[in-house]
């Protein structure tokens, strides 16, 4: 047996963080990264060359994110039975796969196709993360679980600006906004037009299989540790069956309340990545790759939240500074609502800054009100909630389509966040409860 430079705990954890094999394990978080961001590019594309309503246009969402709801718990069983690392293997394949769907989407010309080409990517990237979560937070000692996830999740933001860049510059055109375009062409030019753009959202998913290829190959080469818990001896018993576990935490509530807070965030986020590039052209006289700039400045705003965020955490409760940051997004989004001009934007891009730790932190956070036994399957039941994302989008582009607004559609996702500071509160209340019940004991 080769010899290891960590310890394997009982609970899981090690003794310290390989750094190879963490920095590798992080890495996976931009490739998800990019993926998602590329949607809010087609968001806007599909809109136009299928003309879709924004309800409609939202599905791309519904169908990404559907995936990640139907295949994290026989993700998670997988990695129950196995390791995390075959996990990242299959979800890598699947992405691959998910990739080369957009080749032959791209050709049939159906909006349809490429929703299933999504919902393709989705599965692999559902194996992604239900492992890469949950084992970026054990990958190392306990007490910095919360510190390594929202380290690894700072990789995330750099996907996506790079999804971004590879939409605005391979997927839109320079020129007058498609909408203006296809207003001045006869039906036969349009159709033309149309077809060609659909050519180009391939475009990005050639240099991704790429990439995938090269990080699926690094997986395959590198020794990771199980981080599995260990039972041996008279103590050893089975793994909780799936009813078991999903009893155990039905019966929890503060892993219900996480679960709902993990929802509403992700469904905030998506929802207003997705329309961000719409508000802008609604609310200026631009075309598609200069609006599409608004969301690089998103995600440079999401990345520097998280550094900000991470520091803050070093020195002040956890809870504290999301409740802070809920307040003040809240705030932002209410701005972004009622100022009928191009500020309003500028607030959308803005409030990403306030998006930082939010998902790192409740996954984090709800994960640890759960015993250790039952760790795979809640963490992809955290995964799981991202469907979120499939629904909160598709109800804020309803309202834009019922009250005829873009700009006050965005009230969805402040009341989002509305509830992401009330699930901090509650969790401030109940770690209080916790320490001070601790403390009764320790002095009985």
């Amino acid at each position: 047996m080769r010899k290891t430079n960590w310890t394997q705990m009982p609970n899981g954890y090690l003794d310290k963080t390989p750094i190879f094999q963490f920095i590798l394990l992080s890495c996976l978080f931009p490739l998800w990264g990019a993926a998602a961001a590329l949607n809010e590019i087609l968001i806007t594309q599909f809109k136009s060359v299928f003309e879709l309503s924004n309800f409609a246009s939202a599905l791309v969402q519904s169908a990404f994110y559907g995936g990640y709801f139907l295949i994290a718990i026989p993700a998670s069983l997988i990695i129950r039975k196995s390791t995390y690392k075959t996990a990242i293997l299959i979800g890598l394949g699947l992405y691959i796969v998910g990739c080369m769907l957009f080749f032959p989407a791209s050709n049939m010309g159906t909006y349809t196709m490429f929703l299933f080409a999504l919902f393709a990517i989705a599965t692999g990237l559902s194996f992604l993360e239900t492992a890469a979560n949950t084992y970026s937070s054990m990958i190392g000692h306990e007490k910095h679980a919360n510190l390594r996830l929202n380290i690894s999740q700072t990789f995330y933001p750099i996907g996506a600006i790079l999804g971004i860049v590879l939409g605005k510059y391979l997927i839109f055109q320079e020129g007058a906004s498609m909408e203006s375009l296809l207003a001045g062409m006869s039906a036969e030019e349009a159709l033309a037009f149309r077809l060609e753009a659909l050519q180009n959202t391939l475009e990005p998913y050639r240099y991704m299989i790429m990439v995938l290829l090269l990080v699926f190959a690094l997986f395959a080469l590198t020794r990771f540790p199980a981080c599995k818990v260990q039972t041996t001896g008279q103590k050893q018993q089975k793994n909780p069956s799936l009813g078991e576990t999903l009893s155990y935490l039905a019966g929890n509530a503060r892993f219900k309340r996480g679960i709902i807070a993990q929802f509403l965030y992700v469904g905030m986020q998506v929802a207003v990545w997705s329309f961000t590039i719409r508000l802008a052209l609604d609310l200026s006289d631009i075309n598609e790759r200069t609006a599409s700039n608004f969301m690089i400045y998103s995600f440079i705003c999401f990345f520097i939240g998280k550094f900000v965020a991470n520091f803050l955490m070093t020195r002040f409760q956890a809870a504290k500074v999301l409740i802070a940051y809920s307040v003040i997004g809240a705030l932002v989004l209410a701005y972004v609502c009622l100022v009928p001009n191009i500020t309003a934007v500028y607030a959308a891009v803005a409030v990403s800054i306030l998006f930082g730790p939010c998902w790192a932190t409740i996954y984090a956070e709800t994960l640890a009100t759960v015993d250790n036994k039952y760790t795979e399957v809640s963490g992809a039941i955290l995964v799981m909630s991202i469907v979120g994302a499939a629904v909160i989008p598709a109800i804020q582009g309803l309202v834009a389509d019922m009250i005829g607004s873009m700009q006050l559609s965005f009230f969805v996702s402040m009341l989002c966040f509305v509830y992401v500071g009330y699930y901090f509160l509650r969790e401030m209340q109940s770690n209080k409860k916790d320490s001070s019940a601790t403390f009764q004991q320790a002095t009985a």
